[in-house]
């Protein structure tokens, strides 16, 4: 039987799946990723059956413990992990390539003189939908060539207590190319594991905060911020700008709802527009709390 041409390209590639109990998504993301060459789950102690899920399904399955500091779960993997293909996919549990994808990553890598990463679109479904308004789905560095790229280390970040990488950005050594085919990201687990996983987020990105508001820098090693740079670095630069305006997160609730339509989608765009207002609401409180709490008291 003759091979698939998609599969001898994707051949090259190790996809790497950060996970911490996703049994509800695992096997769907796995299922997915058969065009690989390897599949290697880096698992955080999960209590749920993932590990076991994803080792029946036949990917690699290695346990990382989280020790604070840099570098976390995905960099890691990325040091420390033997990753003997040219190429590198990096994908959360949640999320799923479809056939179409894989046939541009096959196309992608395939082509001489190439670029050495490439943003692929996280395609953001909720409640049920796959969302085409709101502004929700957005591109990042997830495909590269295995040693081009890394995590940038953002200013604080550590300070969490999150043993994985959330926004933060893969800084590439090379040229960067774009994929037109977005990713399927759909979490199983419901609204309450959403609510409690941003929740655990703003912690996070109220530490970046403090950390900019500090140094005047995201971090040392970071993306810049740049209005006219590549995708990535333009919502940096849009961060920078909206976070220290008041009233943060009403700006985000009407550029989610209004100026990128998300009133199109109906209820579940409100409740998506809605809990993102709250997670910056939750952000701006906590890094007034940091704030407060530096103050001394006699």
């Amino acid at each position: 039987m003759a091979r698939d041409p998609v599969a001898d390209r994707s051949s090259a590639i190790t996809v790497l799946v950060a996970t911490k109990n996703e049994a509800a998504n695992i096997g769907r993301c796995i299922e997915a990723l058969r065009p690989a060459a390897r599949v290697i789950v880096v698992d955080s102690g999960s209590t749920d059956g993932t590990g076991a899920i994803a080792q029946r399904l036949g990917a690699e399955v290695v346990q990382f413990a989280y020790h604070g500091g840099y570098p976390k779960k995905r960099q890691w993997a990325l040091e420390r992990l033997d990753l003997s293909t040219p190429w590198v996919l990096l994908l959360d549990a949640d999320e799923v390539v479809p056939p179409e994808l894989w046939g541009e990553i096959g196309a992608a890598i395939s082509r001489p003189g190439g670029p050495d990463a490439y943003f692929v679109t996280k395609g953001f479904h909720f409640l049920g939908r796959r969302f085409r308004f709101g502004g929700f789905s957005h591109a990042a560095v997830l495909l590269f060539r295995t040693g081009a790229a890394s995590f940038e280390r953002l200013a604080a970040a550590e300070e969490s207590g999150l043993d994985m990488e959330v926004h933060e950005r893969v800084i590439v050594r090379g040229r960067i190319g774009r994929l037109g085919t977005p990713l399927i990201h759909e979490d199983f687990k419901g609204l309450q594991a959403y609510v409690d996983r941003h929740n655990r987020y703003s912690t996070w990105e109220a530490a970046v905060r403090r950390g900019f508001r500090e140094t005047g820098r995201f971090g040392d090693e970071a993306v810049d911020a740049r209005l006219f740079g590549n995708v990535q670095e333009r919502r940096r630069w849009l961060k920078a700008l909206v976070m220290g305006m008041p009233c943060e997160h009403w700006i985000w609730f009407w550029y989610h709802y209004a100026i990128r339509l998300g009133f199109l989608e109906g209820m579940p765009g409100l409740i998506a527009c809605r809990l993102r207002s709250q997670y910056i609401a939750q952000v701006r409180a906590k890094t007034y709390e940091s704030r407060v709490k530096a103050i001394p008291r006699f």
